[in-house]
């Protein structure tokens, strides 16, 4: 499915992205259980890998336009994206020093089995051999 991005007139970009180091334990509403978790682990300084969420808001903004992206949202994941890059020293897609990410799906209350998640994104033929000489795994 393609994912088309919102147009509209609208100057002002509404913050739809969040850093894990950004959020806290009381956005729950606004990052759902497992965002607001995962920011509040960072904030008490245990070890969570590098990572930012989307907002429930860009979730209902993007079923209200017709599964369009709102504005300024794509751009803000990928300003996210690059620091994760930058904290982690990998890069999405490179094949010498693959980034692979999980993608999540969380809500305000907890819901087992409902919502899908995607792991190792980033993960093809040609990270996967860069990966293994990274890892001396072959």
């Amino acid at each position: 499915m393609t994912q088309a991005r919102g147009t509209s007139a609208t100057t002002t970009t509404k913050k739809w992205v969040y850093l894990f180091e950004e959020g806290n334990k009381d956005m729950r509403d606004l990052l759902g259980g497992k965002g607001a978790g995962v920011a509040e682990m960072t904030r008490a300084g245990l070890p969570v890998p590098p990572g930012f969420t989307i907002t429930t808001e860009a979730c209902n903004a993007y079923y209200a336009s017709g599964k369009r992206f709102p504005d300024g949202m794509w751009e803000q994941a990928i300003e996210a994206l690059h620091h994760v890059e930058e904290k982690t020293g990998k890069k999405l897609g490179d094949v010498k020093n693959p980034l692979l990410v999980s993608v999540r799906s969380g809500a305000k209350f907890s819901m087992p089995g409902m919502m899908d998640t995607v792991l190792n994104l980033g993960l093809n033929p040609q990270t996967l051999e860069g990966l293994a000489k990274l890892t001396n795994d072959r």
